[in-house]
């Protein structure tokens, strides 16, 4: 597995800080001895964040960091961005991060590392694991709707997860590209959907708390929110109809073929890794 890595962020209206974002998500990159891409999804933006994310990137290139700008039009939610960026992905971990970098990227390795060691297939960061790591909180409403959402969420899918909702996940892609292409929400609720559909694959998965800080300016609303929990119960009626059967089946086959190229290949699948044994060897 190469060591590069595929930074995915999903951008809508965010001409203000997307370079402040891409200055320090190409600055970690260039510091990795893979390095890596970092794509901009652009979903449908009214204010120049294409242009800005742009020429950013072109006048900070970096030996060994490549850097992309898709537009989506119209605007077709975060869902949508997220699929399309991890589908342009060209290396095999993927990791999408929200514009406004709340979970600083100094983080990145809790994310990344343990997929790099063949412990798991998708790593995703919890604010509810460890709250003492969160700096700056959400207003407290927030926090309230974002347990409750969370208590109906495993009631309705099953899932033991605290939280679903961070937006900070990365995915070896290799296992996980037929999760991607089979997810079908494109808003609230596509996080719970892509994790759903990976857990009932028995995909590997972890979550792992992060260090995260609240920043004003998100584009999450009341009503945004209030179809979360719509989405969750159409999560369930796919199911129930079978829509998510194939992305399942080949997202099982591409395990087992991963696996079964790991018996023959001994630790050939693997890359050497810095992070400390407890993270590397963390198993759920």
């Amino acid at each position: 597995m190469s060591s590069s890595l595929s930074i995915i962020i999903p951008a809508f209206d965010e001409s203000a800080r997307i370079g402040k974002t891409l200055r320090e998500v190409l600055a970690y990159l260039g510091e990795q001895p893979g390095g890596g891409e970092v794509i901009v999804v652009d979903d449908g933006s009214s204010d120049g964040t294409t242009r800005v994310a742009a020429e950013f990137i072109n006048a900070h290139a970096r030996e060994r960091v490549e850097g992309r700008v898709i537009r989506v039009e119209p605007n077709k939610g975060k869902g949508n961005a997220v699929r399309t960026g991890l589908l342009a992905a060209r290396n095999t971990v993927a990791a999408f991060f929200d514009a406004d970098l709340s979970m600083p990227v100094t983080e990145t390795p809790k994310l990344v590392e343990p997929i790099r060691s063949g412990q798991y297939d998708i790593v995703f960061g919890s604010r509810a694991l460890d709250r003492r790591l969160i700096g700056t909180h959400q207003p407290w409403t927030r926090e309230q709707s974002g347990r409750v959402f969370n208590r109906v969420m495993r009631l309705m899918t099953g899932m033991p997860f605290k939280d679903t909702q961070c937006g900070f996940k990365a995915f070896r892609m290799d296992v996980c590209r037929a999760v991607v292409e089979g997810a079908l929400i494109d808003r609230f609720g596509f996080d719970v959907e892509l994790l759903f559909i990976a857990h009932r694959a028995g995909l590997r998965m972890l979550e792992y708390p992060v260090r995260w800080d609240d920043v004003a300016g998100g584009s999450v609303s009341f009503r945004g929110g209030l179809q979360g929990f719509a989405e969750l119960r159409q999560i369930r009626q796919n199911a129930r109809r079978g829509l998510y059967d194939a992305a399942i089946a080949r997202a099982r086959e591409a395990a087992a073929r991963v696996k079964d190229r790991r018996a023959l290949t001994g630790d050939g699948d693997e890359i050497e890794s810095d992070v400390s044994p407890e993270l590397a060897g963390q198993r759920i």
